[in-house]
């Protein structure tokens, strides 16, 4: 099978533990490229923490953010926006605040969050997130139902951090039953995604591949959480890290290292050094299209 796209989430895989880059990933990600492969980076993140990550990169790419709902090379030009409307979205955020949760809506300008006290390690988490970079205006409000209605917002996805797996498990039935036209993202932990119908990582990459004119099967994905398993299961070649759960890797074609031992660089290099350029394989060989 030859490969046309790599895709790479962030957290976890490209970034190491303590939040800087693998070494030798801006290197093994020209040596790809230069064989005429797509390289683009997908995430949760929102656009602007992820457009950090590329520039450190040298990727000019579209960018696969908010979990699928914005793919973009730039914030004003998308090739990809999806939102939650604004009365879907004061729905939700008034039936969250009946849990003990952190809400936070994730719109690719800026955020806005609720002040609700809860542990002292799920506030790090919601509030220092090592994807708000400076730039990414953050408010957090006292109550975040008051203000969407004098202040609507369409979010592109709401973050929410409970605080225990149990009030998660009851907040997922309450807004699955409340709300058949939203998509739910059971994350790892204490935390879950809410995004508009239909959206997901995997099918913001479909969409970059549609525009592209690269098939899913023509894609190696690379993911280290549970979030990134439809991913893993549907491109070409799914690759898990070695810092992700069981349950990625029994599902993954590859698994490489972990993001503390260079596993985005390994695999890369291992990979790819087998295939040829693209160029010359048009040049002298009829390439299948799957």
């Amino acid at each position: 099978m030859i490969y046309r796209l790599l895709a790479i989430n962030i957290d976890g895989s490209v970034i190491r533990s303590n939040g800087r880059l693998q070494k030798g990933t801006k290197e093994a990600i020209d040596f790809v490229r230069e064989k005429g492969v797509y390289v683009t980076l997908y995430t949760s993140r929102n656009f602007q923490s992820a457009q950090k990550v590329a520039k450190a990169l040298k990727l000019d790419s579209l960018l696969v953010t908010h979990s699928g709902a914005f793919v973009s090379a730039s914030l004003d030009t998308p090739l990809v926006q999806r939102k939650l409307s604004e009365e879907k979205t004061f729905n939700l955020v008034q039936v969250l605040e009946h849990f003990d949760c952190n809400i936070r809506i994730s719109h690719e300008r800026f955020s806005l969050g609720n002040r609700r006290q809860l542990s002292s390690n799920l506030i790090a988490r919601a509030v220092l997130s090592n994807a708000d970079p400076v730039f990414y205006p953050i408010q957090f409000v006292e109550s975040l139902g008051d203000t969407l209605r004098d202040q609507p917002v369409a979010a592109p996805k709401i973050d929410v951090f409970f605080s225990n797996k149990q009030e998660k498990a009851r907040a997922v039935q309450t807004v699955r039953e409340a709300f058949e036209d939203v998509s739910i993202i059971e994350c790892a932990g204490d935390r879950m995604e809410i995004l508009p119908p239909g959206i997901s990582k995997l099918r913001g990459l479909q969409l970059l591949g549609e525009h592209l004119g690269i098939a899913t099967k023509e894609m190696v994905a690379i993911g280290d959480s549970m979030d990134d398993l439809a991913v893993i299961e549907h491109v070409g070649l799914g690759v898990a890290m070695g810092n992700a759960p069981v349950e990625l890797k029994r599902a993954a074609d590859w698994i490489t290292r972990s993001n503390n031992e260079n596993g985005v660089t390994y695999m890369i290099k291992e990979h790819f050094r087998k295939q040829f350029p693209l160029e010359f394989l048009k040049d002298h060989i009829k390439i299948k299209r799957w």
